[in-house]
């Protein structure tokens, strides 16, 4: 097969946003087929999916995508560089993607690979940049921005690189195919809607953060989405099947961090510098997550990394297993295909046969020896069991056993 293009997503939900970037892709790229690493039940930004990831599947295939294939969680809820490194090495392993697709803010490949060669090579005059703004007390994250806005001289345009969150994510997806010697050709389209957070809506297109919004208030988004991602939501909201956001699960979240030991917490990724006398504190005096999160928060830890750490904490998710995830390539698992993404799947065991292509779980578990991806996997399906807690109806667990990969035929 020629011409196949990956698209790294969360698609929480799919959103019109995201069928404009999708035809854009194909168009400029001259690709027929697509392939997408999605993240499941729970995403980068230490958040809730609003949809289960096979609903998701199901809204991505109908708009057009061929075939999804799961972003372990592990991946899925990393810091940007091993998010980004997870779904880099599914498509490049999969030895039939020709390009990758992504929007940024920017809306330019030579800036932000300018960037990601920096932060690949890490030169000493960078690095010592970083050290200093570190020391003032800086997070990384913006220690990180400043010092390369001055590696580059102040420039604007590098500047503004580090300072939206899907500038950084291409810069990430950037790095890893260097890292990985990727032949995959990568391209990047301006998000010319609403930023990731913004709650307005510009011609017909608004954010995944507006829209989940939009639905926590009980307002029609049929304007914003595909009809059949609008048909989908409609149904899942009939049914109960809606988790709003991370507060769903916040007696869980505290119930874990008090059962915890100072050892245990200081073992979850991202918790550094004592942090976890901090969380451990908060756990024992709030009853809510807005309180437990802004008794934790500080200059140097933001929200987002913050929420991260609360569901390493509910995902059973250490420093162990994010180490391990960075030393071996992630299974393929199959959420859901369309005709040519059963094509797509042939075409990949063709190019590489000693490739293990999940399509059953339960098969895996049973039969695979590596105990790496065993207990990644593990993680997804713990992830999915605390996900459905959240339902207000059938909340059944082991749904990542039994539940059918999605298949769409038109």
């Amino acid at each position: 097969m020629d011409g196949i293009l990956g698209i790294v997503s969360e698609y929480n939900p799919f959103h019109n946003g995201h069928l404009q970037h999708l035809k854009k892709s194909k168009e400029l790229t001259k690709t027929d087929f697509c392939v997408a690493v999605m993240s499941g039940n729970f995403v980068q930004r230490g958040d809730t999916s609003l949809v289960n990831k096979w609903v998701k599947t199901e809204m991505a295939l109908k708009a057009g995508i061929d075939l999804v294939l799961e972003l372990p969680t592990v991946y899925a809820l990393s810091s940007a560089e091993n998010f980004a490194d997870g779904a880099v090495k599914i498509l490049n392993s999969l030895g039939v993607v020709d390009f990758i697709s992504f929007g940024s803010e920017i809306g330019e490949i030579t800036p932000l690979n300018d960037v990601a060669n920096v932060l690949y090579r890490e030169p000493k005059e960078f690095s010592s940049l970083i050290t200093t703004q570190l020391k003032s007390g800086l997070s990384y994250p913006r220690a990180r921005e400043i010092a390369l806005s001055q590696f580059f001289g102040n420039s604007k345009k590098y500047s503004d690189v580090l300072s939206n969150p899907n500038n950084i994510l291409g810069v990430e997806y950037l790095k890893s195919l260097k890292k990985h010697r990727s032949h995959i050709r990568p391209l990047t389209i301006k998000r010319d809607y609403s930023d990731y957070n913004s709650k307005q809506v510009k011609k017909g297109i608004a954010s995944a953060t507006a829209i989940r919004t939009m639905i926590q208030n009980g307002k029609n988004v049929h304007y914003v989405v595909p009809y059949e991602t609008y048909e989908l939501l409609d149904e899942e909201i009939n049914n109960g099947r809606i988790i709003s956001d991370l507060s769903v699960f916040e007696k869980e979240i505290i119930y874990t961090l008090r059962k915890m030991t100072l050892s245990e917490i200081a073992s979850l990724p991202d918790v550094s510098e004592g942090l976890e006398n901090k969380i451990k504190i908060a756990a024992n005096t709030c009853n809510n997550l807005n309180d437990l999160i802004a008794n934790i928060k500080s200059k140097r830890y933001t929200q987002t990394r913050i929420q991260r750490i609360l569901l390493y904490a509910l995902l059973n998710i250490s420093k162990k297993d994010i180490n391990a995830s960075k030393r071996v390539n992630p299974y393929i698992r199959v959420l859901g295909f369309n005709k040519h993404g059963k094509r797509i799947i042939s075409a990949i065991a063709a190019a590489n046969p000693k490739l293990k292509i999940i399509v059953s779980v339960k098969k895996f578990m049973e039969n695979s020896n590596d105990t790496t991806l065993r207990n990644m996997i593990s993680k997804d399906i713990l992830a999915t069991n605390i996900y459905t807690l959240g339902y207000k109806q059938d909340p059944i667990a082991n749904l990542d056993y039994t539940h059918k990969v999605v298949e769409f035929n038109e």
